[in-house]
């Protein structure tokens, strides 16, 4: 089916949810993408942020056949060999003692929000159900994470949000003070914060920010629940992004390049909080199943592999390309405001939208994401090399200079 075609009948066929580009991707390896009309881009997007290990990773790729043709899915009412041993590996990858599978971010974090509401009233009693979230935060689209999520423009339309959620200014340690010390913070059962807002912009915390975060928690008797959907599966040079700040949250929730590029979301949680939820707490009918859990195994145990260290790339390649990036900054004064991120997840923000610059790369061969009207985001696969971050921002540059 030719390009057009596609897109005249996803107009005429799909809801109109998505402000879609003018690329119909048909085949993809490693950092590349075909698309139907057999264009080439430079995938910088990655899925955003799924495509840790690129496109169609052979070792994905096989794991999901040799699954597939065993078992594509079955009931949570059973064991699954797939499952226990993808719960164990992240286990002892991190902090967590126990895992509750999903199928994405936005589930993921429901099941932490009702998680710590369910211990909060099992060890307090009714009435400790506030969950502080920050301000330009994103968590997701259903009710329970939209309500967390601190940007309005997401909420218009669907008011009431629920209740119970109050946002305070990311990196603000002084405001989430306010709020945990004045009179009646029994009322707040967990803090809720990703450690880098990157639908926000890519916003970094200050350096000491989550360190103070975790004892006004501990202090305050309420849980720490980090958001790592995307700066985790060593997005930041990490396996998972609280690594870099020396703490260790009580719940965290997992998706996007956890499977690879199957749909796969995950809730990890100490024993002590994880006992909050009993048989009939929570549930998801396709989490965890024997398809997803395969795709997840091969990733991780590849992210993991001595032979690949393919973490530790990702952290060099981040390296490069905020040096890069920063060096467009210098060449660009008028058109550039600034640079950041952590790891292979980096951002231009631009003095203005960003949305022409978007359409200009794919013109050129590369796919760059804007968030935040004026920030280009980066998030390409951890594989990712110097020629081809070389290229990306080659391409970035002629662009602007036709600003």
């Amino acid at each position: 089916m030719e390009i057009n075609k596609i897109i005249e009948d996803s107009s005429r066929y799909l809801m109109n949810t998505y402000g879609r580009l003018p690329v119909a991707p048909r085949k993809g390896r490693g950092v590349k993408l075909w698309s139907a009309d057999g264009t080439e881009y430079l995938d910088f997007v990655g899925g955003i942020a799924v495509n840790v290990l690129g496109h169609c990773h052979p070792r994905v790729v096989v794991a999901i056949q040799k699954q597939a043709q065993r078992l594509l899915h079955v009931s949570n009412l059973y064991y699954m060999e797939d499952q226990v041993k993808l719960a164990r590996l992240l286990v002892e990858h991190s902090f967590a003692e126990k895992v509750f599978f999903c199928n994405s971010g936005t589930e993921a974090n429901e099941g932490a929000i009702k998680l710590a509401r369910k211990f909060a009233r099992d060890r307090f009693g009714e009435g400790r159900f506030g969950i502080i979230t920050a301000v330009n935060s994103f968590h997701g689209r259903t009710y329970g994470s939209l309500s967390a999520t601190g940007q309005t423009k997401f909420h218009k339309g669907f008011e009431p949000m629920l209740p119970g959620f109050t946002y305070v200014p990311f990196g603000d340690i002084d405001a989430l003070r306010e709020l945990l010390e004045k009179p009646g913070p029994d009322g707040v059962c967990a803090v809720l914060l990703e450690p880098v807002q990157a639908e926000g912009g890519v916003r970094m915390p200050p350096p000491d920010y989550f360190s103070q975060v975790r004892q006004l928690c501990d202090s305050s008797g309420v849980l720490l629940i980090l958001d790592e959907v995307q700066t985790g599966m060593g997005r930041t040079g990490e396996l998972f992004a609280y690594k870099h700040f020396g703490i260790k949250p009580d719940i965290m929730t997992l998706a996007k390049g956890l499977g690879g590029g199957a749909p796969i979301g995950a809730l990890l949680a100490t024993s002590e909080v994880a006992g909050a939820f009993r048989p009939g707490s929570h549930a998801a009918t396709f989490g965890g199943n024997p398809l997803v859990c395969a795709a997840a195994i091969a990733t991780i145990q590849t992210l993991l592999d001595d032979n690949c260290y393919i973490v530790e790339h990702a952290k060099m390649m981040g390296i490069y390309l905020a040096q890069k990036l920063s060096r467009l900054k210098e060449v660009f004064p008028e058109q550039v405001a600034g640079t950041r991120g952590l790891g292979l997840l980096q951002a231009l923000e631009l003095t203005a939208p960003c949305a022409p610059v978007v359409m200009g790369c794919i013109e050129r061969g590369l796919l760059v994401n804007c968030t935040a009207e004026r920030v280009l985001r980066f998030m390409p696969p951890l594989i990712v090399q110097e020629a081809e971050i070389n290229q990306a921002v080659q391409i970035v540059s002629e662009v602007l200079k036709k600003l």
